[in-house]
């Protein structure tokens, strides 16, 4: 009686030439992609193809045909927790700067150099350095998902700093370009401006704030929703861009009048009434908005203004007051330390404010000595004060120039 192998079996076909099915990685048994003359080569091909399995090199031989438009396409519809803003960005990511040069491609024939070109040809061809990078940590996200799919060995994303974004110093505006800004847009949206800056608030969250999100007495802004417009037009409201987004950030006293007056003339009576409104009574859309923008923007010095950069101006007016890092995340709804550290980074030079003042407790509790030991002065090295002056500023947080998304 022949001995049953182990792994795999051996048939010998009508045509007297051998077949060979394994057991893959994932237990569906599956045919060798050639017969053989002899049984002998079938036994080595399957002693092959098991050791190939020990040492993690297996491929799913399915992988080899699939080409990467199939699989990033369906890699972004199978994940359903991503929010909708951003699967409008993979999805345009995608479609306009991956697919094009290489969707046709199997994923097996997608290599580290023919990235390399791939990456260099966006470059060139005048797509943003910061969309290019996107677009990479996108496609190597995806190849990862290949690689625990087994559709590959190594995933071919290997160029050093391609997924890093560097993007350049947005401006900020002065407290009068922002009143200045306010006063120049339609009167309905004066209180969107100022709490898109005094509030650091996004516009999709701005656009999604209802009556019900506003306390006028207690002086807060819940922030729970955010609303996002798909390619469709269609406008999708949802959870904040995640959950440290969702918070309630305080008023500034001096704007609370022009909060009340806003919920008296421009919002609706109902709890769920929108806080800002289009022209013709619909939800707000930066389409609509957009024109007023331009023109108030030109009543300033920095034609170049975002909207977004009002939240990066009061972000940095946050950090110049003293706030700490819990607080600046906390306002800015970031869960992790990344952006607000960039902040406290601006404002390093409130380090030497900190140290001056600690040296005056120190003199005022030592009873005007300028000493922390209490010893006689006379004695002090003349080189050396006892103060605060001569030295530097503390080295601040290394992180880039982008400021906070």
């Amino acid at each position: 009686m022949a001995k049953r192998r182990h792994f795999g079996r051996v048939r010998k076909l009508p045509s007297g030439r051998y077949q060979v099915r394994y057991p893959g990685p994932d237990g569906v048994l599956r045919p060798a992609d050639t017969t053989f003359d002899r049984k002998r080569d079938a036994e080595l091909w399957l002693s092959a193809k098991e050791a190939e399995i020990a040492r993690g090199e297996w491929l799913d031989p399915e992988g080899g045909k699939v080409t990467l438009r199939e699989y990033g396409e369906a890699w972004i519809k199978e994940r359903p927790k991503l929010r909708p803003k951003t699967v409008v960005l993979y999805e345009g990511l995608f479609r306009l700067h991956i697919a094009p040069a290489l969707g046709k491609m199997r994923l097996a024939e997608i290599t580290t150099p023919r990235l390399r070109k791939w990456r260099r040809d966006l470059l060139d061809g005048g797509v943003g350095p910061v969309t290019v990078a996107k677009a990479y940590r996108l496609l190597r996200s995806m190849l990862n998902t290949a690689v625990s799919d087994r559709y590959l060995t190594k995933n071919p994303c290997q160029i050093p700093g391609a997924g890093l974004e560097k993007s350049p110093e947005r401006p900020t505006a002065t407290i009068e370009e922002v009143f200045t800004i306010a006063d120049s847009v339609p009167e309905r949206y004066r209180l969107l401006v100022l709490l898109a800056c005094f509030n650091s608030l996004r516009w999709g969250e701005l656009a999604a704030l209802a009556r019900k999100h506003v306390d006028p007495v207690a002086g807060t802004v819940l922030v729970e929703r955010s609303v996002v417009e798909l390619p469709t037009a269609e406008l999708v409201f949802g959870p904040p861009k995640s959950d440290a987004s969702v918070r309630v950030v305080t008023v500034p006293a001096i704007l609370l009048p022009d909060v009340v007056r806003h919920l008296d003339e421009f919002t609706g009576k109902g709890a769920e009434a929108l806080l800002f409104l289009g022209p013709k009574g619909g939800p707000l859309r930066r389409s609509n908005f957009q024109d007023h923008w331009r023109k108030a923007v030109a009543e300033i010095s920095q034609p170049g203004l975002h909207f977004h950069d009002l939240r990066h101006t009061g972000n940095t007016w946050a950090a110049e007051t003293g706030a700490t890092l819990r607080d600046l995340m906390d306002r800015m709804g970031h869960s992790t330390t990344r952006a607000a550290l960039i902040y406290l980074h601006k404002t390093a030079g409130r380090d030497r404010k900190i140290a001056d003042a600690l040296s005056q407790l120190v003199e005022d509790s030592r009873g005007g000595t300028g000493r922390s030991d209490g010893g006689d002065q006379g004695d002090a090295d003349p080189g050396q004060d006892g103060g605060t002056e001569g030295h530097g500023e503390p080295k601040g947080h290394a992180g880039g120039t982008r400021h906070d998304q």
